[in-house]
């Protein structure tokens, strides 16, 4: 019911053009919107990561191992930190940092894309292939493989799109 308000809070519009767009308009690094001293990629970790093993003298900050149950397959993948490992579990903007600039963050100032980019509602721990094959759809064009996850996706969409009061488009929208 308050994805169903939210939708209808928010404005119907064709997309913008891609023209401009860079990654690096959202930030460079992980920064701590929260101010506790870890950055939001540790947070978002330590938040949906079960299981957690964390590196001691890190304030609580870094998880070194723990698993993941894939919010859009439900598959679960043991994670552990490591350079052949940690890309393994990606972090994912579930509205894409691609399509928020194609839908109003083109005119948003560096510090709103910056904070939109590091906000934890915008963010979900997933599997590397599952953000890979997401890529920059909306909920129009892409929706997680397991069916009984779509109503939760579509759901933080909506209310990413409403907190930042980006548009989508009329086949989002439906």
């Amino acid at each position: 019911q308050q994805a169903a308000a939210a939708l209808a809070s928010i404005d119907v519009g064709p997309l913008d053009p891609v023209a401009g767009y860079s990654r690096l308009l959202f930030g460079s690094d992980w920064l701590d919107p929260d101010g506790n001293g870890c950055d939001a990629r540790n947070d978002i970790l330590r938040r949906d990561l079960t299981r957690m093993v964390l590196r001691p003298r890190t304030n609580g900050c870094i998880v070194e191992r723990g698993s993941l149950r894939d919010p859009y397959t439900g598959a679960v993948l043991a994670f552990e930190r490591g350079p052949d490992t940690s890309g393994e579990v990606q972090i994912d903007h579930v509205v894409s940092l691609a399509n928020a600039w194609r839908t109003g963050a083109q005119a948003w100032t560096v510090q709103q894309r910056v904070a939109f980019a590091n906000d934890p509602l915008e963010l979900l721990a997933v599997l590397k292939q599952t953000n890979t094959d997401k890529d920059g759809a909306d909920a129009g064009s892409w929706l997680p493989p397991n069916a009984g996850l779509r109503c939760a996706f579509v759901a933080r969409q909506v209310a990413v799109k409403a907190r930042y009061r980006l548009r989508m488009t009329p086949r989002e929208h439906d």
